[in-house]
């Protein structure tokens, strides 16, 4: 199977054949391109994917990564970094191992195919001018042969003629001769003419023509291998690909199956837990039957005298409102102390463990300059000892800093700690457990307290009573009286009400009381008409009068 000798004369069909071969050749490299353009693409989209999602550093958002399902996601998108990699490993192998390759062997082709066509076209043209040879001479024996027959007509005419001169007879005779001279040498070239050119035409058809277009089949078949080598190619660069690529979805699934859900609601506990006990059980107060009401740490009297809704703040809030539930804005206590007691310690321990470490640092480096300092001594070409000297001396003030403040957050973490109710203890109301062991540090810490919703306040507010924005439903309360007075009571420590709902008290101030302590450790109080808020119970000492109604009644000094 040749197509020297099956196409001979398919010369145009085959020169069309092998440029759409070529075509062919071009599609499928800026496919295997745009190919490559999509995977780059596509591993882009997944990295921007990852990093989206990356928690950002310093923030909240970075802490919410301790939950095992939450380091499960953070190693997923790790992973999906990685399986990105691996796309653009693909669009670059297929772009040194078939694009590039192609585009190369394209124009080697596009050479190879111009060289065989020109072969071609100039043994094409060789014949032709061969047959045009041969047909000229033939012509020229034709011509001559004709011009021989006249004359020789003319030459007999002429001797029949007795009235024509023997002279123009024999001039007439003579050029019959050389009219047949020259129709024998137009014989004589038209033959070796024609057996040149049937032996140049065997020699084209069946040797320059065959070796031409074998070349050119080939090339062809040369072309039609390398394209499904590369297709082949396209596939192998997808395959090695695989096993890195299954390795990643492998630790997807290890991280999802290390997600402990027992583990994250522990986790739950120790980042919330107060460390406040609940508070036991409320008595019973009987209303039946007058009698004389006593100091009672869980009352539940409103005390609102005419049975009127219970007046707000600042005229717009009904109801006792709690403090410490809005959370401020600003820098918190160095101490924690605006914390509850079990995050306050935790907050206090991670402190010392991160100035221990800073204290190791500065040893650490402390240690490598002393080394360092000794090399000198002993070498003194390599430097100069007494240059260290005064980092020494920075790094040993560093150090005494840090011990000085790990003492100190050591003994905010000692304090804590002492305060921490016992896990056997019987449950009490918060407040009582927690003010009755330490009544002397009560002040840093009476913010510790729990909100009805269990939020607690991070930070210390600078406003000393709630103010809650007027709504349409409020301003039918907005003309109702105050709370009357239930008795009155004596500070028995100076109390800095720093946050919302809190009130300042200095130790002997005797104010109103208006609302007794309902089981969470704190009395609300008034001083005057304008002033009103909540001080922690354990802060005054109360006295209970019946009969004390009129807010603006003045108050008796109560002996001690």
């Amino acid at each position: 199977m040749s197509w020297g000798t099956e196409l001979w004369d398919q010369f145009d069909n085959l020169e069309k054949h092998t440029q759409w071969g070529i075509d062919v050749l071009e599609k499928y490299i800026k496919f295997v391109k745009e190919r490559t353009e999509i995977e780059l693409s596509y591993a882009k989209q997944l990295r921007n994917l990852s990093k989206k999602y990356q928690p950002k550093k310093n923030s909240k958002e970075e802490e919410e990564y301790r939950y095992t399902s939450t380091r499960a996601f953070l190693a997923t998108l790790n992973e999906m970094n990685d399986y990105a990699g691996q796309h653009e490993v693909i669009s670059e192998n297929m772009t040194s191992l078939i694009t590039a390759e192609l585009t190369r062997y394209v124009q080697e082709l596009k050479q190879e195919r111009k060289s065989h066509f020109h072969d071609g076209r100039k043994a094409q043209q060789h014949i032709e001018t061969c047959w045009k040879q041969l047909e000229a001479s033939k012509r020229r024996f034709e011509r001559d042969c004709k011009e021989a027959d006249r004359a020789q007509q003319y030459f007999e005419k002429m001797d029949a003629d007795i009235n024509v001169t023997k002279a123009d007879v024999e001039k007439a005779r003579q050029q019959a001769q050389l009219r047949h001279q020259m129709a024998e040498d137009s014989k004589a070239e038209y033959s070796s003419t024609l057996q040149k050119f049937n032996s140049e035409q065997h020699e084209h058809y069946y040797t320059h023509i065959p070796n031409i277009f074998q070349k050119i089949q080939e090339m062809e078949e040369r072309r039609i291998v390398r394209i499904g080598e590369s297709m082949k190619t396209f596939a192998e660069v997808d395959r090695q690909v695989i096993p890195i690529i299954g390795k990643c979805l492998d630790e997807i699934t290890k991280a999802a199956e290390s997600v402990d859900h027992k583990n994250d609601s522990q986790m739950v506990i120790e980042a919330f837990k107060s460390g406040f006990e609940p508070p036991g059980d409320v008595d019973f107060e009987d209303f039946t039957q007058p009698m004389k009401r006593t100091v009672s740490e869980s009352s539940l009297s409103n005390s609102r005298g005419d049975g009127k809704s219970e007046p707000k703040f600042g005229s717009k809030s009904k109801g006792k409102l709690w403090p410490f539930i809005k959370k401020n804005k600003g820098a918190g206590p160095e101490d924690f102390s605006n914390l509850p007691p079990e995050q306050r310690r935790k907050k206090l321990q991670q402190k010392v463990d991160e100035l221990n470490r800073d204290i190791q640092k500065e040893m650490d480096s402390r240690d490598a300059l002393t080394k360092m300092k000794d090399v000198y001594i002993k070498n003194p070409q390599m430097g100069d000892a007494a240059s260290v000297d005064h980092r020494l001396a920075e790094l040993g003030q560093n150090i005494e800093k840090l011990r000085l403040e790990v003492q100190k957050f050591e003994g905010w973490l000692a304090e804590v700690e002492g305060r921490l109710p016992a896990r056997t203890e019987q449950p009490r109301r918060q407040s009582g457990v927690y003010e009755a062991q330490n009544p002397s540090g009560v002040n840093s810490c009476a913010q510790d307290r729990e909100s009805p919703d269990g939020s607690y306040t991070e930070e210390q507010s600078q406003e000393t009573e709630m103010k809650v924005p007027a709504t349409d439903f409020d301003d039918e309360f907005d003309d109702e009286e105050p709370l009357p007075t239930i008795g009155t009571c004596k500070a028995l420590y100076t109390f800095e009400g720093q946050n919302e709902g809190t009130i300042s008290v200095a130790e002997g101030e005797l104010l109103y009381v208006i609302e007794e302590d309902k089981g969470d450790g704190w009395t609300r109080i008034r001083r005057n008409e304008d002033e009103e808020g909540y001080v922690p119970t354990s802060y005054v000492e109360v006295y209970l009068d019946k009969n004390a109604k009129d807010v603006h009644k003045p108050l008796q000094k109560i002996s001690e």
